[in-house]
């Protein structure tokens, strides 16, 4: 997570690196947890021994009765809930082709998309059809605003990296390396200073690709 450059100071850099130390000790505990229960990571697959699932199915609701027993308000929100699928699935299919051709254009590295999705709740076997494909569809959203995030982080580090004079709650992890509002005499050195480092992230994307 380190970010050099002007705008950076040495306390923002520190803090980073805390947050960056706490999140990855958030994620070794969630793994901690999840060993408990006895899912094993197997080049990061998830998988279940036999027993682990068998057990795990006499916790399953039933298809039919989830359905004819669920909440009224959980059934007026169907109608509402699922044509998001629609505008989600252009959003994805836009912002790829935006990136796959203007990213390479500017010299900013593409994202891999792939990245940002998780769908592993479906190999839980206390879930029933319905709950897989609900779980599905939250991890597709959440991932596709996740991957959207980052596109448009490096498409703004490339085209307007300034800080704004607010206060923005969650910024993209590019957000600390932009230049201070206002700061009129170093926005321009900045702006080439951002720019020449997505090139240096575009080659070692490409370095890292021939590798393989």
């Amino acid at each position: 997570m380190a970010v050099q450059g002007v705008a950076m100071t040495p306390q923002i850099q520190e803090f980073l690196d805390r947050i960056e130390l706490i999140e990855r000790g958030i994620e070794q505990e969630a793994k901690i947890r999840s060993q408990q229960w006895q899912a094993h990571f197997d080049e990061h697959k998830l998988r279940f021994d036999k027993e682990v699932l068998a057990q795990q199915r006499r916790f399953k609701a039933g298809l039919l009765a989830y359905v004819l027993t669920a909440e009224w308000r959980h059934v007026l929100c169907v109608p509402f809930i699922y044509p998001v699928l629609v505008p989600m699935l252009l959003l994805d299919a836009f912002v790829s082709v935006y990136q796959w051709v203007c990213f390479p254009l500017c010299g900013i590295p593409r994202v891999q998309r792939s990245d940002f999705w998780a769908f592993d709740r479906s190999h839980l076997a206390y879930l029933n059809g319905l709950e897989k494909i609900n779980c599905a569809y939250c991890a597709y959203g959440n991932g596709l605003i996740a991957y959207c995030r980052e596109v448009f982080g490096l498409t703004e580090q490339y085209w307007c990296p300034i800080k704004h004079a607010n206060r923005i709650l969650q910024a993209h992890p590019h957000y600390q390396g932009f230049v201070d509002y206002g700061d009129a005499e170093n926005y321009r050195s900045e702006l080439s200073r951002l720019r020449t480092e997505l090139k240096a992230m575009q080659k070692q994307r490409v370095k890292a690709e021939d590798s393989l």
